[in-house]
């Protein structure tokens, strides 16, 4: 199942995070940039003391142990109007369950 989500994530091209289990560690704000077998190339970028630096990691598909990714992100400093659900497209909008409606 993860390996199809890892898939899908390379074909929409989005930034991840990704868990590394043989590592313990996340690298975040990456982008898959390759599949073969079951060896994933994923880039990203790191900043050290006024230093960024690009890294690719090569990676086997079974020490990813979770994948994620951002579904959305304000900019620092950003002082505009934060859009909120309601200017979300309808067909993408997520109604709150009323009491009423629980079933049991």
């Amino acid at each position: 199942m993860l390996d199809r989500k890892i898939y899908q994530l390379y074909k929409e091209g989005c930034e991840v995070s990704i868990f590394l289990r043989d590592q313990q560690r996340w690298i975040e704000d990456a982008r898959i940039t390759g599949i073969e077998g079951d060896v994933v190339t994923i880039r990203y970028e790191m900043e050290e003391d006024y230093e960024s630096s690009s890294w690719e990691e090569i990676v086997r598909l079974e020490s990813i142990g979770a994948i994620s990714r951002k579904l959305s992100s304000v900019p620092r400093g950003y002082y505009g109007d934060i859009p909120v659900s309601e200017d979300c497209p309808e067909a993408e909008q997520i109604y709150p369950r009323r009491h009423d409606q629980d079933s049991y």
